[in-house]
């Protein structure tokens, strides 16, 4: 059981992990005059990565006050466009869908990781109400009305509710016995940086192939991230190659659209791997992140996600201290849990039925896939509600998400 807190370690919310998830949870407690302690190291983020923040997470960084410091590092999605290019019989033409349609000036704002990370951690420390601990946990200790983090370099800290977003293979979770349903696929991504001849005219394209997507998002000047989804066998291959023959290869894949490409960053080689969660609440904890869901790096889903969970948390624990209510109790947490629930379900759904599609190579499937695709450029009702969906779901989106920049 937990021993009584001392009162210089009580606070409302502990949140445990210091990644872009637990950060943004944190903050976004901390700037509603939550008591907060954020419990993690600062491990530098250095794998070739960058996340593409759709519009309703830039709002929600822009409501944190931590927009400001990333904006002039990010590139604008003005456009997405798709291109099949899996052989198919049913091949459909290149489809491409602007922001303007919609009422947006982009989609989204693509950005290293690492500057995002820094950028929150900046944040971080100069917030009141939020007190930083740079150690890890070892344990969370769930009591009648207090958790308690243990961390392991002896110290503890106390907590109405513990947030959970130590990743997707947090140990809180494991500790709490949710159930878990995780799969893997026989894939991997290579995550790198290009510079690149021509100009990307602020257009993320995405190649459909037998192997998976091949993704190229922009960047500042003439630059782009690459997500490169191949079979494990070719994505190793390609990942043991040196910079000059990657780049060759890659300029080659993009059918050289953007001219001639070089390597401009570290490389990642990312497992293919998929996680959902039963319920993302237990007793006196809440999952955010990794911790409730993973997804391939396809579609630009995993991070934004996240980002809804910390901004959906917010609204819920706010509703409850303002309400005089417990905000780790289970019935505080009730319609949190149900809305990640489904929003979760919803994305992971969409995500994996687009890769199993790609691996399949049956012509019935195909043929699905090009006529949706087809209906999605000819139908203007449609792919405009589609294009809204991706950006932010219409229901239920936090509060933060909505909120006029």
């Amino acid at each position: 059981m937990p021993q009584p807190p001392r009162e210089d370690r009580v606070f409302a919310v502990a949140v445990v992990g210091a990644g872009a998830a637990g950060l943004s949870a944190a903050l976004a407690l901390a700037r509603d005059g939550i008591p907060t302690a954020l419990v993690g190291r600062h491990a530098p983020v250095a794998d070739g990565r960058t996340v593409a923040l759709l519009d309703g997470s830039v709002r929600f960084l822009d409501a944190l006050g931590a927009w400001a410091g990333i904006a002039p590092q990010a590139g604008p999605l003005a456009t997405l466009q798709i291109i099949d290019d899996t052989g198919s019989l049913f091949r459909p033409p290149p489809a491409r869908f602007h922001a303007g349609e919609i009422g947006l000036d982009a989609f989204g704002w693509n950005v290293e990781s690492r500057l995002l990370v820094e950028a929150l951690r900046r944040q971080a420390r100069a917030t009141e109400h939020l007190t930083l601990f740079e150690s890890d946990a070892a344990e969370a200790v769930a009591g009648e009305e207090f958790s308690e983090v243990r961390l392991v370099d002896g110290g503890r800290v106390s907590a109405r509710i513990v947030v959970a977003a130590d990743g997707g293979r947090s140990p809180l979770r494991t500790a709490s016995r949710i159930r878990v349903r995780d799969w893997s696929y026989p894939q991997s991504a290579i995550t790198t940086i290009l510079a690149h001849d021509r100009p990307h005219g602020n257009v993320s394209t995405e190649f459909h192939t037998r192997g998976g997507p091949f993704t190229l998002v922009p960047l500042p000047n003439n630059r782009s991230s690459l997500v490169w989804v191949a079979a494990e066998g070719v994505a190793r291959r390609l990942s043991a190659l040196d910079d000059a023959a990657l780049a060759e290869a890659v300029t080659a894949q993009a059918q050289g659209m953007l001219g001639t490409m070089r390597v401009d960053g570290p490389r990642g080689l990312v497992p293919m791997r998929g996680l959902s969660v039963a319920t993302p609440t237990a007793h006196r904890l809440a999952l955010v992140g990794e911790a409730a869901h993973v997804f391939p790096p396809i579609g630009a889903q995993g991070l934004n996600l996240g980002l809804r969970d910390a901004a959906a948390l917010r609204d819920a624990v706010l509703g409850a201290v303002r309400e005089h209510r417990d905000p780790g109790s289970r019935a505080a947490l009730a319609g949190f849990a149900r809305a990640r629930r489904l929003d979760a379900a919803l994305r992971s759904t969409a995500v994996d039925t687009l890769n199993r599609s790609l691996l399949a190579d049956l012509m019935p499937v195909d043929a699905l896939r090009g006529v949706g695709l087809l209906a999605m450029s000819a139908i203007g009702p449609l792919r405009r509600a589609v294009m809204r969906e991706g950006v932010l779901p219409r229901l239920g989106a936090p509060e933060q998400m909505r909120a006029s920049r």
